[in-house]
Parts: C-alpha cells; sequence; structure tokens
C-alpha cells in the first residue's frame, strides 16, 4: 500500500515537473488574446468597478491595459487590427465615462490632471496606428495632444500634477511619450516640447541613483522599482539614448536574479499601494511591468521573466481563455497580457542585449525535478534491496 502510495506521488511530481518544464521553454507570448477574451467578459462583469475599490486608479488600469494590449495585438498581426480597433473604442468609451474620470480633478490642466490625460491619449493614439481610426478620432488625438503641449510648456516644471497637489514623474512620461507618438503617426508637431522636457528632466534625477524620482510632490522622494518599470517602458519611446542609459541603471540598481526590488540595492522600505505586498524586498507589480520594459529595450530579461511567469503564476488555459492565478485578480492579469505583448510604438526595435544565455534555467529545472528523481531513486533502491532480500 505504501509503495502505491508513493508510485502515485512520484508521478504526480514527474507530471508537474514535464509541465513546468514546458512553460519555461515553450514561449507564452501566444496566449494574449486568450487572456484578453477572459478579462473582456470580467470587465463586462463589473471587475474594473471592484479593482477601484482595492487600487486608487483600478478601473482605470484595467480598462486601459485592456486597450492597449490590443493595440499591440493588432499591430503585431494586421488579420486582428479590426478587431483590435472595436475593443479600443469600447476601452476608451469606458475610460471617458463617470466611472473612468470620477478619481481625478477635472480643473487640472490638463484637463483630469497628467495621469488620466497622458494614458487615454496614449491609448489614442494606438486607435490611430491601427489604421481603421476616422476624422473625429484623428481631430480628438489632436485636440488632446495639444491640450497635453500647453500644459508641459506653460508649467515650471516637467512633472505635472496627477491629483491636486500630488505628482509623479512616471505619468508625465506617460504624457510625453504620447506627444511623441503624434509625432509619428501623424505629423512633427511636438518634438522641441519633448526635448526641452527630456533637459529638464535630466535635472531632476534622483541624486541617491541617477534615475528619476518616485513623486516629486508634495514632497520628493528616491527612485522605486514600481515606477521605474513604468518609466523603463515609456521612456524608449520619447528618447532612446536617454532610455537606454536610464534603463542600464535600473537594470543595475534593481533588478535581482529574482525580480525586481522596490527600492534599490542596499536600501530597504515598506510596500504601499503603488508596490504591492513585498517579498523579499521584491515587488510583484514591478517585476511584471519590468518584463514589458525588458521586451521594448530588447532585452533577453523579458524572456526570461515572461516564462518564470509561466511557470509561478498559475495559468489556467482553456480553449478560449487564459488566466493566472484561478482569475482572483484581474487587474494582474491586464498588467500580464500587455506586459507579455509589450513592443515599442514609436521607437524602432532597439540594439538587442548581451545575456540571453539559458543556463538561467538550471535552478529552476532542478527545483521541478529533483522531488521526482528522489522518488523514482528511491522507489528503485527499495526494489533492489527487496530483490537482494529474496535472492537470500
Amino acid at each position: 500500500m505504501l509503495r502505491k502510495l508513493v508510485i502515485g506521488v512520484a508521478v504526480i511530481a514527474t507530471l508537474v515537473a514535464g509541465v513546468g518544464t514546458a512553460r519555461l521553454v515553450l514561449d507564452p507570448t501566444g496566449g494574449v488574446i486568450k487572456q484578453l477574451a477572459f478579462l473582456r467578459a470580467e470587465i463586462e462583469d463589473g471587475a474594473d468597478r471592484a479593482a477601484q475599490k482595492q487600487f486608487p486608479e483600478g478601473y482605470f488600469f484595467l480598462n486601459v491595459l485592456y486597450g492597449l494590449s490590443w493595440v499591440q495585438v493588432g499591430l503585431d498581426d494586421p488579420a486582428h487590427s479590426a478587431d483590435a480597433t472595436a475593443e479600443v473604442r469600447w476601452s476608451l468609451d469606458r475610460l471617458a465615462g463617470t466611472d473612468g474620470t470620477a478619481p481625478f480633478d477635472e480643473s487640472l490642466q490638463p484637463q483630469y490632471g497628467v495621469f488620466y490625460a497622458g494614458w487615454t491619449n496614449w491609448l489614442r493614439g494606438g486607435l490611430i496606428a491601427l489604421g481603421h481610426s476616422d476624422a473625429a478620432d484623428l481631430d480628438t488625438f489632436t485636440s488632446e495632444s495639444v491640450e497635453l503641449a500647453t500644459a508641459f510648456r506653460t508649467a515650471r516644471t516637467p512633472f505635472l500634477a496627477a491629483y491636486p497637489g500630488q505628482a509623479w514623474p512616471v505619468d508625465s512620461v506617460v504624457a510625453i511619450a504620447s506627444l511623441r507618438q503624434y509625432d509619428a503617426l501623424v505629423a512633427p508637431r511636438f518634438g522641441q516640447i519633448a526635448r526641452n522636457w527630456v533637459t529638464m528632466a535630466k535635472t531632476k534625477l534622483d541624486p541617491a541613483t541617477g534615475l528619476l524620482p518616485h513623486q516629486v510632490a508634495p514632497q520628493v522622494s528616491g527612485a522605486r522599482g514600481s515606477s521605474q518599470a513604468m518609466i523603463q517602458r515609456f521612456l524608449v519611446d520619447i528618447d532612446p539614448t536617454f532610455a537606454r542609459t536610464q534603463y542600464e541603471i535600473f537594470k543595475d540598481k534593481f533588478v535581482t536574479g529574482a525580480g525586481v526590488r522596490e527600492y534599490p540595492k542596499g536600501a530597504g522600505g515598506k510596500g504601499d499601494v503603488d508596490s504591492g505586498p513585498l517579498v523579499f524586498g521584491m515587488s510583484l507589480s514591478a517585476t511584471v511591468v519590468a518584463m514589458g520594459a525588458a521586451r521594448v529595450h530588447n532585452d533577453p530579461l523579458g524572456d526570461r521573466l515572461g516564462r518564470e511567469g509561466e511557470l509561478l503564476g498559475l495559468p489556467l488555459s482553456g480553449l478560449k481563455t487564459k488566466r493566472y492565478v484561478f482569475g482572483a485578480v484581474p487587474i494582474g492579469d491586464a498588467f500580464l497580457a500587455w506586459s507579455t505583448s509589450a513592443r515599442p510604438l514609436v521607437a524602432p526595435e532597439q540594439p538587442k542585449f548581451d545575456g540571453g544565455s539559458w543556463w538561467w534555467r538550471l535552478p529552476w529545472l532542478l527545483v521541478l525535478w529533483l522531488p521526482a528523481l528522489v522518488l523514482w531513486c528511491g522507489l528503485r533502491l527499495r526494489h533492489r534491496g527487496r530483490r537482494r532480500r529474496r535472492a537470500h
């Protein structure tokens, strides 16, 4: 009876090891459309409103990342561009509704603050890029880009407010990237504003790290992984040269073998609503976003983080949908879909980083296969011992 039980456990351990090995080897980008099918159903069922109760921008992020993931899918495969256009329009409509604008202050410049204006403008640029937009879409993209450009031109700081008296540089990075997107898609118009912004931003770097700070109002705080991962995702579409330098510093100070730290190496701190809970100093949200940042920088780190996510994220894939962690946190699935399908929308393909070796898989393979090997070897040795006893 004991032998049968051990055999059963050994078989299960072997199956787990086999599935885990496949997830480390197979390309994870093929399941994004299934992820988006799951997310569409969840959003229709109220997941975005539920997320708003958990995160300050939960409703907004779930909808905007859903739309942006469709932009990336449609640009990568023109066969999906028409479907992507319809889904992006659906996302924009939800963002423009009462639930989308409710957390933000309409009186700010730009209207509703730089967070709301920057992300929606970036998404609207994605709609234009898909190639199925109309004159009204272009007019809106132009007017919103002009409003953003005016706000930056007249501000005394490169970092505009997202809420009254509160400003995070990452939000302005997204907004400036959307102006660069306009120049690439429509006509050169905002290049000088973007160049001026980079010049000013370089004077505001965190002295401890040489990176853009996490927050600048009401107080200045040093660079942190959760905002840095997002900054590195967009900065390449503003100034690839500056972005490369910043990304290399980010990797050196925040990326470890297991993920992305929330605070620089050698420093500590507590998790909050931006980072989520920290595990040995690492932020899960920063790690997921950094996967997308690595992909746009043509860094093999993105592939490694994606495959590790497939291994550890407990994905469930059916005929039409795919979800992670049993679909318990849809906003996490949205970030994963956005990062898995990541690609530069303005900048050309970047020079590839070194470090594409497969050796990083060895520790994972050892963890996966060691229990099965121990069990099977134990059964084999026990079988040999019984045969010797019978022979004697």
